[in-house]
């Protein structure tokens, strides 16, 4: 079945063009494109999209506005799953608004400028539940959540990490790939994911974001914990 997106963004070119780029793989299926934030909440309703791409800066509800609602929305009705994948797509290389968006249950967040290969990929990505993060602010944005001191009050998890569990998060926290993690620990792929997902349930984390975040707020990133 196809992927269905929904794109929010105030400049018609811009809709346009990710229209264009995402209608030319055949199994992504662009179900609407709307201007603001408020129409961004009504298109979700009406169709339920597997992905919205979301830009941050629009008129009467912005998007990370628009990312918090929707995480409570999962929250309140469980039944939805977590449709849709949020993925953020702005011009705004801020920090704060990257940590707010991922912190609000975006999957991804990709520069403007960002390849239409890497647009494509990101939506592929969110719609299996993996996340994707333009590699101009990967690295930055995870060592940025590294504490100054003592690592601080970081959730723990639900049962400790196994030791090879904790060396793919490592690997995770510094902007590797799944196959990168893969061919360090001379591991297999499908072993990658497998350790990913006892993580993220030890985590009751949404994302892989979400692990790499904490390895750097609980120090385990950069080996303090």
């Amino acid at each position: 079945m196809a992927i269905t997106v929904v794109i929010a963004d105030d400049q018609e070119m811009v809709r346009t063009g990710f229209r264009m780029i995402l209608e030319s793989q055949p199994d992504i299926d662009v179900v609407a494109d709307v201007v603001d934030g408020e129409a961004a909440l009504a298109a979700v309703e009406e169709h339920e999209p597997d992905v919205l791409l979301l830009d941050i800066r629009m008129p009467k509800i912005d998007g990370l506005e628009v990312t918090r609602r929707l995480s409570e929305r999962t929250v309140a009705r469980p039944g939805l799953g977590q449709r849709p994948r949020i993925v953020i797509v702005t011009t705004f290389d801020l920090d704060e608004y990257v940590h707010t968006a991922l912190r609000n249950g975006a999957s991804g967040f990709l520069l403007k400028d960002a390849s239409p290969a890497m647009l494509v990929e990101a939506v592929h990505a969110a719609a299996v539940g993996d996340s994707l993060i333009s590699p101009a602010i990967t690295v930055r944005l995870l060592r940025d959540m590294a504490p100054t001191g003592p690592a601080g009050p970081a959730k723990s998890p639900s049962e400790p990490l196994t030791d090879r569990e904790a060396d793919v998060v490592r690997c995770l926290a510094r902007g590797a790939t799944n196959a990168e993690i893969a061919a360090e620990l001379f591991v297999s792929l499908s072993t990658v994911k497998t350790h990913l997902a006892n993580v993220q349930l030890k985590l009751d984390a949404r994302n892989r974001v979400e692990i790499a975040a904490w390895a750097w707020e609980s120090g385990l990133a950069t080996g303090s914990a």
